[in-house]
């Protein structure tokens, strides 16, 4: 069987002529039991073709380790498109962007502080090429020309708009053919000169990204790549939230207008996103440019034709119409709705500070400097640094040089204040009373940046820590990627944390007058809830501050008080049958120790 082809100004499979409608869902952000109801959902709206991106980071989380099980299993979801009778477009590129975490690249790599990303870099590339000898030969059985459905393989993502490495780029290519890869193969960039130029591989078929003005960016394509047939890659008909902003949505009728001007052209489509899923975990990416650093929500709804949770919205019946002008489309048939279901408030009775579960989460390393979550071998999560600050001393600016991303201070146990790369006019100042004190510092790694040219992105405290002038040394440091609070023993490490002494207590009331009343100390919560029929339903965490929050052992992801979005979804195969745990790790302070589990999403 042939696959995927060029015939002057139009694609061909087997030698017919075929227009490619598709859609992007990403598999890692959709659990597994409901991939088939997504792309039951993509067909129906008369796509004949799915995209998703593979995302290293999920599927070698640590160097030489692999995953292809749960929502890493990439060969399940593709082979779920193909019992459809949907084509499969796959972009397994190293870098894939798609406001991830690192931009799909793993975080191990910057443990080499010399590490050179996208280029000709033989560490890099090695690294690359150890992750396609296992990746590729799970695709090549799958592609249309061995009897697949994938059709079509993309290279390098957006690289014009990073590098112009061609040498990087063809090692890509030929990393890719060598392995078993005789699909057609692709590069996408954004329709501007420097970005073609620096994107675009000879013999390869080049596709460009945008939201609108169609007649002007296939223009822009066309003084490149002559005779061929046009394709953006990604029709942006939606938009991705930082967290402080705004939800961002676009009018179903105006994205199915621009999207009828690609059809009216001939074009080829693949709608970024036709589903966004949900960044579960501590994998949302951020930006860093202009206006500084800004992390991606967990929600990745992206105002698409499908919901998060998988409703479908105006968009999935405007372009249902619009499609239906120019293509013949059979009754609209959809797989059965997956119930949602509001659990009503769920109280979260227990509650052991961060403090006093260290010994449970993590083992400590002693350091003379403070040392990066990479340099331990820690990927995601927080990191907690701890020294012993002489006495006396004046009041001093404390300075965290540089903190990446989000730094909580406690003296003595007690909470000072915030210092964070996205608002750096927070200045805080201690002042140490004679006997001394205990300096300790929580940090956030709130998503590596996934885009542009600051990518290298080392998190928890990348240089040191000053009281005023002078740098402080000797630290105990606890990673905690919190992937085990499912074990906390919250009876035993209350009780635990009932023996404080009176000397640490007196010595809490002496620093409390620091910076006024305590505000709270970070700490999780446990509670629980009974279910009878599981049910997808939304984590309303109103009157929380700011953390992170878990079902029966699975990460949701962040949730902030700044918005946009009000809840977390819980998709219902994180729920069972009986008895159900909930875990609230809370930064700061919550209003109540509650939390309600209701049917509907709230994005802002």
């Amino acid at each position: 069987m042939k696959g995927l082809e060029i015939r002057g100004k139009e694609f061909v499979i087997d030698g017919e002529p075929v227009r490619i409608i598709s859609g992007a869902i990403h598999y890692f952000r959709v659990v597994p039991e409901y991939w088939a109801d997504r792309l039951q959902k993509l067909k129906a709206c008369g796509f004949n073709t799915v995209e998703t991106y593979v995302a290293w980071n999920i599927h070698e989380p640590r160097k030489g380790e692999f995953v292809f099980e749960g929502i890493a299993d990439l060969v399940r979801f593709i082979k779920i498109a193909g019992e459809l009778g949907l084509y499969v477009i796959v972009r397994p590129s190293p870098y894939i962007c798609a406001e991830w975490e690192f931009g799909g690249l793993p975080a191990w790599l910057l443990k080499d502080p010399s590490m050179r990303l996208r280029c000709d870099y033989k560490p890099f590339l090695d690294h690359v090429d150890a992750y396609y000898d296992v990746l590729l030969p799970k695709l090549a059985p799958l592609q249309h020309s061995n009897g697949g459905p994938i059709i079509a393989m993309q290279i390098e993502n957006e690289y014009g708009s990073y590098g112009n490495d061609k040498k990087y780029l063809n090692h890509l290519k030929e990393a890719m053919t060598s392995r078993g890869i005789d699909v057609l193969l692709f590069t996408s960039d954004g329709p501007g000169d420097f970005m073609l130029q620096g994107g675009m591989v000879p013999g390869v078929l080049e596709t460009v990204n945008f939201g609108s003005r169609v007649t002007e960016a296939f223009a822009k394509l066309g003084e490149y790549q002559q005779d061929h047939p046009d394709m953006c890659m990604e029709f942006w008909n939606g938009w991705f939230d930082h967290w402080g902003k705004s939800h961002h949505t676009r009018d179903a009728a105006e994205a199915a207008e621009v999207f009828g001007h690609m059809l009216e052209a001939g074009a080829s489509v693949n709608f970024y996103m036709f589903h966004g899923g949900t960044n579960f975990g501590f994998y949302n990416g951020a930006n860093c440019g202009e206006e500084g650093y800004g992390p991606t929500t967990t929600s990745y709804d992206y105002d698409a034709a499908i919901s998060e949770c998988g409703d479908l919205t105006d968009k999935f019946y405007a372009f249902r119409e619009t499609l239906s002008e120019y293509v013949d489309l059979p009754e609209l048939e959809l797989p059965e709705p997956i119930a949602k279901k509001g659990y009503g408030q769920v109280e979260l009775t227990e509650r052991v500070s961060l403090f006093d579960a260290l010994s449970s989460l993590a083992a400590s390393v002693e350091s003379s400097v403070p040392l990066t979550m990479e340099e331990l071998d820690q990927d995601y999560g927080f990191i907690l640094y701890t020294t012993e600050v002489t006495g006396p001393r004046a009041e001093s600016e404390l300075v965290l040089q540089e903190v990446r991303d989000r730094a909580l201070i406690f003296v003595n146990g007690e909470y000072q204040g915030v210092i964070d790369r996205m608002n750096h006019t927070q200045p805080i100042k201690l002042t140490i009373p004679p006997e001394g004190a205990k300096l300790q510092i929580l940090v956030e790694n709130m998503g590596r940046t996934n885009y542009g040219p600051l990518m290298k992105d080392p998190k928890g405290i990348t240089e040191g820590v000053r009281l005023g002038y002078q740098f402080l040394y000797g630290w105990t440091i606890h990673p905690l990627p919190l992937n085990n609070v499912e074990q906390l023993n919250f009876a035993e490490e209350a009780a635990k944390a009932a023996h404080v002494t009176q000397e640490a207590e007196e010595t809490a009331a002496a620093t409390r007058g620091m910076q006024g009343p305590d505000k709270g100390t970070s700490a999780f919560y446990k509670g629980t809830f009974h279910v009878e029929h599981a049910a997808d339903t939304f984590l309303n965490f109103e009157g929380w501050t700011k953390g992170v929050a878990f079902v029966n052992g699975h990460n949701l992801g962040r949730y902030w008080e700044i918005g946009p979005q009000k809840t977390l979804y819980i998709p219902a195969p994180f729920l069972k049958a009986g008895i159900n745990e909930i875990i609230m790790f809370e930064l700061h302070h919550c209003q109540n120790t509650a939390i309600t589990l209701q049917d509907h999403a709230e994005l802002g």
